[in-house]
């Protein structure tokens, strides 16, 4: 049974249509990066799919509640420390423990400082380990490296194939390469619009494009 299923997807940023004719299936256990150059339209879709904006065309079906968005924001409260901030995400989506997420993303020895205090690597690793804390099975990533030295992109890329083998799914825009061999890649180039293609799909909203 998959977790997302993507029908002839068309999306649109500012009024016009960025990619179209996208149809992709992803199942527990499988991850599919997105690849194409800049503005073809790969944050847009990935927006779509996590339910942020409307389809301009096209369906995307997944279970209620399945998916976990991370984009280029980390999604922190600078008051709170490291493990006030993923304890409050975990009490957002109804998650699991901390501790896992702190010791996988090597922040135990940080729990205590508040985020406002962490560097910036440090921020993207928090941000990251929201991710393990809601429960979801569908990770929707859009440049989830940014930040990371190369032993926290390794160490990344060891939480997502653990959310794989725990049978989970991750879709995701990136230029670094995770060693994901398991990994799909769909490149976008073939799929992008036709110039000057005015779509303003109802209830489009361009503020979040």
């Amino acid at each position: 049974m998959s977790l997302l299923a993507v029908h002839d997807l068309a999306v649109s940023r500012g009024g016009l249509r960025t990619v179209e004719g996208v149809s992709f299936t992803l199942r527990g256990g499988e991850a599919l990066i997105l690849r194409g150059p800049n503005g073809i339209g790969k944050t847009t879709l990935l927006r779509t799919v996590a339910g942020l904006q409307p389809p301009t065309e096209g369906g995307v079906e997944m279970a209620e509640d399945a998916v976990a968005y991370a984009a280029h924001a980390d999604g922190l409260k600078a008051a709170l420390t490291v493990t006030e901030n993923l304890r409050f995400w975990s009490a957002v989506f109804g998650g699991g423990p901390v501790g896992p997420a702190l010791a996988a993303m090597d922040l135990a020895a940080l729990a205590d400082r508040p985020a406002a205090a962490l560097s910036a690597g440090q921020k993207r690793r928090l941000g990251l380990a929201r991710l393990m804390v809601t429960g979801r099975p569908l990770w929707v990533l859009d440049e989830p490296t940014v930040s990371l030295d190369a032993d926290s992109v390794a160490r990344f890329a060891s939480v997502v194939r653990a959310h794989l083998a725990g049978g989970g799914a991750a879709l995701m825009a990136t230029h670094i390469d995770l060693g994901l061999d398991e990994a799909r890649v769909l490149d976008l180039t073939p799929y992008r619009a036709r110039p000057g293609r005015a779509v303003r799909p109802a209830g489009f909203n361009e503020a979040f494009a």
